[in-house]
């Protein structure tokens, strides 16, 4: 952002406390980095509150006092209709630019609104390409027999795909107009009460997301990345992608990494040390295999439909969505959410789960470099879910626990947090 005249109307940025910068193409984080939060909507507040003061404790505990973050809180959803009467005003949006990363609760979009989602409309205004959802298994009750190998990480592309919203209602006189279009200029025929859809992959977008992935599985020795794709079918678009990914990985990390092809033809079906494994698999085999074969796989990179699926799948079989945390990244910028909605019947009521948002919070920590506070905060939920202290949502799956109310699973994460730090 070298040169970025920044304008704010209604916040402005916290006088301690130092910006992120980049350099080199590499992030510069001070000890005492300025890092933007977004409460959210429903239970939004509750479990942020929770999320940063884990967070606090976790740096102030991993690094003796020497780092701290300065929180600086910006405004989405129903709290910025209240205060611009907008749901997502431009200072939030110059807030993120100015911080580069942060954090946020779930929001609701009300009906009637003209964004069809708050968060899809923050990915898109600040190019958050790379939708980065990682799964984890703590020890919570879990339906999957081989839980304790799900470890996986999907980059799932954020901008393009169906999700790019190109697409017209059955009946209408744009799908009129394409359906005229595609049979007198290729000879397709389309039912006239069908709705259309265009599904663009591009080169562009393939590649910055693997080349996401590939850094990051360098920076946090990942073993294997595997491009998921359909291919086999959409050759021209699922199909680019897998041919496109590869590129990345040949072209640009050839000192890194070995593909599946090569480690059978050059190395005998033996890794060589060090080396990361660049593979692919068809979509629906790849859906089947984190079950059957979970402890094959690590970083998954996959087009916006097929890495929605199965990052809800792979949080299924570790319990659900409520220990789901996730983070929209672009080149330099970061906004960590939880992957679960508002659950407004809980707001305001002590019972929600923060752990997703948590977790989230401990991402962000690995994606500024703070990974030694980013791993007490996991080792410190295991260990939570270890001595039964958890919130209702596991309890109710465990024999003769106590749930926890959020506050007070709170306090028993600080107070883990320091027993591991000791």
């Amino acid at each position: 952002m070298d040169g970025y005249e920044f304008s704010f109307k209604k916040v402005r940025p916290p006088e301690e406390g130092e910006r992120i910068t980049v350099k080199d193409g590499k992030l510069l984080v001070p000890d005492n980095p300025i890092v933007a939060f977004i409460e959210g909507d429903g239970i939004g507040p509750e479990i942020m509150a929770s999320a940063r003061k884990v967070m606090d404790k976790a740096v102030e505990a991993a690094y003796k006092g020497k780092r701290r973050i300065v929180w600086w809180e910006l405004y989405a959803g129903e709290k910025a209709m209240k205060i611009y009467g907008e749901l997502l005003p431009q200072d939030t949006l110059e807030g993120i630019k100015y911080t580069l990363v942060a954090i946020k609760g779930p929001l609701t979009t009300p009906v009637g609104t003209g964004y069809r989602s708050l968060n899809v409309a923050i990915r898109k205004a600040l190019e958050l390409y790379a939708n980065i959802r990682p799964t984890y298994y703590f020890g919570q009750p879990a339906p999957h027999k081989y839980a304790e190998h799900d470890n996986f990480i999907i980059f799932r592309e954020n901008t393009e795909d169906l999700y790019a919203g190109i697409e017209w209602p059955a009946g209408s006189e744009e799908a009129r107009k394409i359906r005229e279009f595609l049979k007198k200029e290729f000879g397709i025929e389309l039912r006239e009460d069908a709705g259309i859809g265009i599904k663009p992959i591009s080169r562009f977008g393939t590649q910055r997301l693997m080349r996401k992935a590939l850094q990051w599985a360098i920076k946090f020795n990942r073993k294997v990345v595997t491009i998921m794709h359909k291919g086999n079918i959409m050759k021209y678009t699922e199909g680019a992608f897998r041919e496109w990914a590869y590129e990345v990985a040949v072209n640009e990390f050839r000192d890194y990494i070995v593909t599946e092809d090569e480690l059978y033809s050059k190395y005998g079906g033996k890794m060589p040390e060090g080396k990361i494994l660049v593979n692919d698999r068809i979509a629906d085999n790849m859906l089947q295999q984190i079950i059957t074969r979970p402890w094959d796989y690590d970083i998954i990179v996959a087009p916006n439909v097929n890495g929605d699926y199965i990052s809800d799948e792979a949080n299924a079989l570790v319990g659900g969505i409520g220990m789901a945390a996730g983070m929209n990244a672009g080149d330099y910028m970061a906004v960590a959410e939880p992957v679960h909605g508002t659950a407004p019947k809980y707001a305001g009521k002590d019972l929600a789960n923060p752990t997703a948002e948590i977790l989230s919070g401990a991402l962000l920590l690995d994606y500024i470099g703070w990974s030694e506070a980013a791993q007490l905060i996991r080792n410190a939920v295991h260990e939570a879910i270890k001595r039964n202290k958890v919130t209702q949502d596991l309890a109710r799956h465990m024999e003769g626990v106590k749930p926890l109310k959020t506050s007070e699973y709170t306090e028993e994460l600080l107070k883990i947090i320091e027993e591991l730090a000791g």
